[in-house]
């Protein structure tokens, strides 16, 4: 049976002075049929353009920053919610292929499509008879 399991990440989220927080964790849901994994993560706020799936030793993360598209002419008193960055990592069972993965993304909802690899044939017992 498949599995994708979270990881904890703990990566800041800015490389510049402003302070940094943690990421927000978007809600997912994953279900399992015969051919796969389905995976749905709620990204509330997050343009198609600012979403990321990586994929790299079995390691899935999804990430996305959100912009609120505020004027320039703004000045920030207090900020929590001006770039948040959205970030799950999950780790991929090796039954899954994580080169076949298909992303959509729609009304702030991130639909990944993970197929299980396909079995590999097995052997062909030939019988052989003795005259």
């Amino acid at each position: 049976m498949p599995e994708i399991n979270p990881v904890e990440d703990t990566s800041p989220v800015s490389g510049d002075d402003t302070p940094t927080v943690d990421p927000m964790s978007p809600a997912v849901d994953v279900y399992e049929d015969d051919n796969g994994i389905s995976l749905w993560a709620d990204m509330p706020g997050v343009p198609k353009d600012q979403v990321a799936v990586h994929i790299q030793d079995n390691a899935l993360t999804i990430a996305g920053t959100m912009s609120l598209g505020l004027p320039d002419t703004m000045r920030s008193i207090h900020a929590e919610i001006t770039s948040p960055r959205y970030q799950r990592v999950f780790t991929l069972s090796r039954d899954l292929d994580a080169d076949k993965v298909q992303a959509s993304f729609d009304a702030g909802v991130l639909h990944l499509r993970i197929p299980k690899m396909m079995m590999q044939e097995r052997p062909k017992r030939i019988e052989v008879r003795v005259s």
